[in-house]
């Protein structure tokens, strides 16, 4: 029993080594180190994707119910997901100050109401509404230097679907075209590091594969959305 109990805490800790990752890519921000900021936001993706299924492997809710693992990956994930990209839309010029106070309110906004939101999956695991994934939104915003009103368009649009009738593709959960949609993932992942390497400045080639894997689940959203999408099953 004190093994369980001490891989449930180590399954603990994990998540909420989040936090530290969260804290030096603040700091990053500050300091307007994109680069520095997305690598450790890229690592707290990694231990985001990893600490579910150890958590689920080795039951940790049972063996260490006196602390909820759903409560702190939920504080871990507004934080990495949310409350730093907003921050560095506030601090990288990308617009100018009233627009990007605008843009960063309404992401911690729109977020807050979509982290909170207790109809935010369907049953076969797909995400109600855009994801609030937005440290992925700001990295494409500053590795394509989308600026201007294209930039605070774009945030409030994604702001808007979090509340609209879509649905999108969870990378690890979803059962249909799932090895399809993890082999997007990897080579997005790849890609993404390909980009921090030229200090968030990519190449044609790069921006090219980083938009068909953003174009490939846009395309599964609107596939799912559409009578084409084969009912009752995962």
């Amino acid at each position: 029993m004190q093994g369980r109990v001490l891989i449930a805490f180590a399954v603990h800790l994990l998540t909420l080594s989040g936090l530290l990752l969260a804290l030096a890519a603040m700091f990053a921000a500050s300091q307007q180190a994109w680069t520095a900021m997305f690598a450790f936001l890229g690592l707290a993706l990694i231990v985001d994707g990893l600490d579910g299924p150890l958590a689920r492997r080795f039951d940790v809710a049972a063996v260490l119910p006196r602390w909820q693992g759903a409560v702190m990956d939920l504080i871990v994930d507004y934080l990495t997901y949310v409350f730093i990209p907003a921050f560095a839309v506030l601090t990288a010029q990308i617009m100018p100050p009233v627009a990007s106070a605008i843009a960063a309110g309404a992401i911690c906004v729109s977020a807050g109401f979509y982290f909170a939101d207790r109809q935010m999956k369907t049953e076969d695991h797909f995400f109600r509404g855009f994801p609030a994934v937005w440290n992925v939104a700001v990295f494409y915003l500053l590795a394509f230097g989308v600026n201007g009103i294209a930039a605070l368009s774009l945030v409030v649009f994604l702001s808007v679907l979090s509340f609209a009738p879509v649905e999108f593709v969870h990378p690890l959960r979803v059962r249909r075209l799932r090895g399809l949609t993890l082999a997007v993932t990897a080579a997005w992942g790849l890609l993404a590091i390909a980009a921090l390497l030229q200090d968030l400045a990519p190449g044609f080639a790069l921006r090219l594969g980083l938009g068909a894997c953003a174009a490939y689940f846009l395309l599964v959203c609107i596939w799912r959305s559409s009578p084409l999408w084969p009912r009752g099953r995962r």
